[in-house]
């Protein structure tokens, strides 16, 4: 049976988008809320990370602990995050408690008590979230290596930065919300058991009213792919390594998906055969595609000692660039099998689902079938992905470090 998409667009042009899901007794859903933290004004980074929690502290005339407890007594599993466009809040639970989770969602966005008091908890929160990533350098490595290869605000660090967030007070986040929760520009997406009519007639009820603005536009500012040491006291050197690639929007995303996927799509793939096993020069190295709307970019991590720091760095930038030399049939295919499995475990979490719907129709305007994406996968070949390395070389890179010693980029 063809996999079905719902699409219903409100008449103040929040979209509403629908998977459903046969077999299963669960729903999950996310917003995607136009207040990244490239959407912010300059001086504010880290004020999305402080709203996502500060929206939950009442809402709707509940106190934070009435509306928890109503949270927790639906049995939902929430998640939250920041990217660089959007504020996305999701959520799974029983399907039968989909609306009265939907009604309260509504009363979080649009109707927070937005309390002075409960905002310094929230910025606290951040902070400290902030002060962690120095116990997880891999994490703070590969921030900064967005931030630093992705034109400014694109890559702005979604966790913040500390003297923003010391210095940011209610009064601007409450500005900052009123500015950026725009209904026209906001997306909630469905997945797994729900009755799509009754589901239009709900969201139309509790969000028609909502308030649209103008539509924000930013202007990239270009910076070039460069070398940023951040010195850390410890005894790793943690790599992070950024190249261009194609957006999603791009007929040739699927063979750069397979050739990331051959670079770093398991024990097999080059970059743990080359530098991790032969060579034993690190602890952990891998590869991954990385893509906003605007732009992308394929991002290597690796963590290694400092007496190997530079050898495992020239040795990650000479399998980028050996790859367009051509890939074999095998490798092909374990990267296919590998793209199909990650497809296959997505299909069976309807949280996965929703997020998956919700981006993909910001980046494309349409959702993507499952079968869809299965196929486009299947089509490519070991000459169109060479092809495609070929007439996209990755010759220019970001390179970011964190630890006690610098290296010599290229």
């Amino acid at each position: 049976m063809p996999e079905k998409t719902d699409i219903y667009k409100l008449a103040n042009g929040m979209t509403l988008i629908g998977i459903p899901v046969a077999g299963v007794q669960s729903a999950a859903f996310e917003f995607l809320i136009p207040a990244g933290a490239a959407m912010t004004p300059n001086g504010c980074c880290g004020a999305p990370a402080v709203i996502e929690d500060w929206i939950f502290r009442g809402a709707g005339g509940k106190t934070s602990r009435q509306l928890s407890d109503i949270l927790d007594g639906l049995g939902l599993h929430r998640g939250s995050g920041v990217e660089s466009k959007h504020i996305n809040l999701s959520a799974a639970l029983q399907a039968d408690n989909l609306p009265k989770a939907i009604e309260l969602y509504a009363d979080i966005i649009l109707k927070p008590a937005l309390k002075p008091e409960q905002f310094e908890y929230s910025k606290q929160l951040a902070l400290q979230g902030l002060l962690g990533l120095e116990d997880d350098p891999r994490h703070e490595t590969m921030l900064l290596l967005r931030e630093h290869f992705y034109p400014d605000p694109l890559g702005r660090n979604t966790a913040g930065k500390k003297q923003d967030l010391q210095n940011l007070t209610a009064e601007k986040t409450d500005r900052i919300i009123a500015e950026n929760f725009d209904l026209s520009q906001t997306m909630l997406a469905v997945a797994g058991k729900y009755d799509f009519q009754k589901l239009c007639s709900l969201v139309e009820k509790l969000f028609a009213d909502g308030k649209t603005n103008d539509k924000k536009n930013i202007t990239p500012k270009q910076r070039p792919l460069d070398y940023y040491h951040h010195p850390h006291d410890g005894a790793q050197v943690h790599i992070g390594i950024m190249t261009g690639s194609v957006t999603p929007q791009n007929n040739d995303y699927y063979n750069a998906r397979v050739a990331v996927a051959v670079l770093s799509g398991g024990m097999s793939a080059r970059l743990f055969t080359e530098v991790r096993e032969k060579r034993g020069l690190c602890y952990a190295v891998g590869a991954s595609y990385h893509s906003l709307k605007e732009t992308a970019g394929i991002g290597c991590y690796a963590g290694t000692i400092p007496q190997k720091a530079q050898e495992t760095y020239d040795v990650i930038i000479a399998e980028f660039k050996r790859l367009a030399d051509g890939i074999s049939e095998s490798e092909l295919q374990r990267a296919k099998t590998g793209l199909q499995s990650a497809l296959v475990m997505q299909s069976e979490s309807t949280m996965a689902r929703a997020g998956a719907a919700a981006t993909d129709y910001y980046f494309l305007g349409k959702v993507r079938t499952l079968e869809e994406i299965k196929q486009n996968i299947e089509k490519t070949t070991v000459k169109s992905v060479t092809d495609f390395l070929k007439n996209n070389p990755f010759e220019t890179f970001c390179s970011v470090t964190t630890g006690p010693v610098e290296i010599k980029p290229v």
